[in-house]
């Protein structure tokens, strides 16, 4: 009696720790769907020095993710699930996607700064740094928060607040899909996948 008990015990926790884990909705798409949001065509500075919009993006599938290089916590844990979800994906569909990281602390994050960091998840992301004011009207045309620089209680200013959604930009330079941070490798591997094959969710 006792030993069966133990086995339900176990079974259940098994199902509680795979829902704590994350799960796709009932069509399998982690991703959340949204009215189009265009981007804007502000131009912001590429780590080589050259300007870059991302209206510029001519992939497929462009994922976007505003952060800084002095993050650390949320913004090394999003590019990594990033950086692994796109190792899963076979090599004609990572060719068809870009990662864009911009920053929200372009005080701190340089181009030479924003090349080291991203080179450290894998090759050929670009990072956008420039003007904060610039930076925090990109990322309002994609509903991205991103601290415009507001002066605190103490006299400082908060430069580096912003939301923490990955969005994703198709070809004719709208979102209509973002993820949250807590979204997993394979649950984005698996999204990019479908957005790449025509098998997402429509807008809603």
């Amino acid at each position: 009696m006792f030993g069966v008990a133990r086995r339900l015990v176990a079974v259940v926790a098994a199902l509680l720790l795979l829902g704590a884990c994350g799960s796709a909705g009932p069509t399998g798409f982690t991703g959340i769907t949204h009215a189009p949001y265009a981007v804007a065509a502000t131009p912001l500075q590429n780590t080589d020095g050259s300007t870059y919009a991302l209206t510029q993006a001519t992939k497929p599938l462009t994922l976007v993710f505003f952060g800084y290089t002095h993050c650390e916590d949320y913004c090394p844990l999003v590019m990594n699930n990033l950086s692994v979800a796109l190792q899963r994906l076979d090599e004609e569909d990572r060719s068809k996607v870009d990662l864009v990281f911009v920053t929200s602390d372009p005080a701190r994050d340089t181009g030479p700064v924003l090349r080291k960091y991203l080179d450290r998840y894998g090759d050929g992301f670009l990072g956008l740094t420039g003007k904060l004011t610039d930076i925090v009207t990109v990322a309002k045309s994609l509903a991205v928060s991103v601290d415009d620089g507001t002066k605190l209680p103490d006299g400082g200013y908060d430069l580096t607040s912003h939301s923490t959604t990955i969005t994703a930009l198709g070809p004719d330079h709208t979102s209509t899909v973002l993820w949250d941070m807590e979204t997993s490798s394979a649950q984005f591997a698996a999204d990019f996948t479908a957005i790449l094959h025509g098998k997402a969710p429509a807008a809603s």
